[in-house]
């Protein structure tokens, strides 16, 4: 079974170094590791250096694209699985890959992807909201599941996910061109055409950030410029619902752990998470000085 791992990067740093020294050392070894590096600044020789799988490929920024980049990396491949990572999730243990792999065996399953940790010094409401996502036990999500589930059933995050390298190429591997949400839009397809998407709660990466409002207003603006821009996978989905259901979960969480007070930041994080994605949805009507300002990813536009 042949893994070749894609990371998009920019300006890569020590933890980046580790993520490559967690890789090489995971029980089920990967083929090779595609680097599609954005250009800005030198790239840390060390790196390049850094194992003989390894093969850096760069590219200025005008021409990064959270798609198109990453199908560009599937062009420099040849193995059956592919591992989509970014720079800044780290593998939890030497069996990341061995356990994503083998949701494989599920011959309907043709995507499957990790559970994210929180990081060291992540605050309180992010890290419930890792657990509220990403949960401890695994599931299936389905076609079936669309009723109950809602937009959930495409969930899939590249922070670190593998996929069929067949069924990925049939389906037209991710969309060319798009601001954000490149993984929910390819698994919406994948669903859609009847396949199955394993969520593992046993394969981890260490991923989280603590955003601040602002951030959290233009990561969800992002999000619903996506939707809004793939009616053919979100039309008629209700994203809202699993938006209440966490800020309500996580208000009793924090009666539960006795910190009310953090009441008070979750209404503020969700209120600028809501208005970001309101916006996104209607940014058709938004002059273009304000779209800038509200997008996290401004290359973009």
């Amino acid at each position: 079974m042949r893994i070749d791992v894609i990371i998009p990067t920019l300006r890569p740093g020590k933890e980046f170094e580790e993520l490559l020294k967690r890789l090489e050392s995971q029980t089920m070894p990967v083929h090779k590791i595609v680097i599609m590096n954005t250009r800005s600044g030198p790239f840390p020789e060390r790196l390049r250096r850094a194992g003989d799988k390894i093969e850096v490929f760069h590219l200025d920024q005008k021409e990064f694209d959270h798609g198109g980049t990453r199908n560009a990396g599937v062009s420099h491949t040849e193995a059956e699985y592919l591992l989509f990572m970014t720079q800044d999730a780290l593998p939890a243990n030497a069996q990341l890959v061995e356990r994503l792999a083998a949701a494989f065996e599920n011959p309907k399953v043709k995507a499957a992807y990790a559970r994210q940790l929180p990081r060291e010094g992540c605050r309180e409401l992010e890290r419930y909201t890792r657990s509220f996502n990403y949960p401890e036990q695994s599931r299936i999500q389905t076609k079936e599941d669309l009723d109950t589930l809602g937009i959930k059933a495409f969930f899939c995050s590249n922070v670190c996910a593998m996929y069929e390298r067949e069924t990925f190429l049939r389906q037209g591997g991710f969309v060319k061109r798009t601001i954000f949400n490149e993984d929910m839009i390819y698994a919406g397809g994948l669903i859609k055409s009847g396949y199955e998407i394993a969520y593992v709660a046993d394969a981890k990466v260490i991923h989280s950030h603590n955003y601040s409002g602002i951030k959290q207003l233009q990561r969800n603006f992002d999000l619903g410029v996506s939707q809004v821009d793939h009616p053919e996978i979100f039309g008629g989905i209700v994203s809202e619902q699993e938006g209440i259901r966490l800020l309500k979960q996580t208000a009793l969480h924090c009666m539960r752990v006795r910190k009310p007070w953090l009441i008070f930041s979750l209404v503020f994080f969700t209120g600028c998470k809501y208005i970001g994605y309101r916006l996104g949805k209607h940014y058709r009507r938004l002059p273009k000085w304000l779209v800038r300002r509200c997008t996290m990813n401004k290359g973009y536009w």
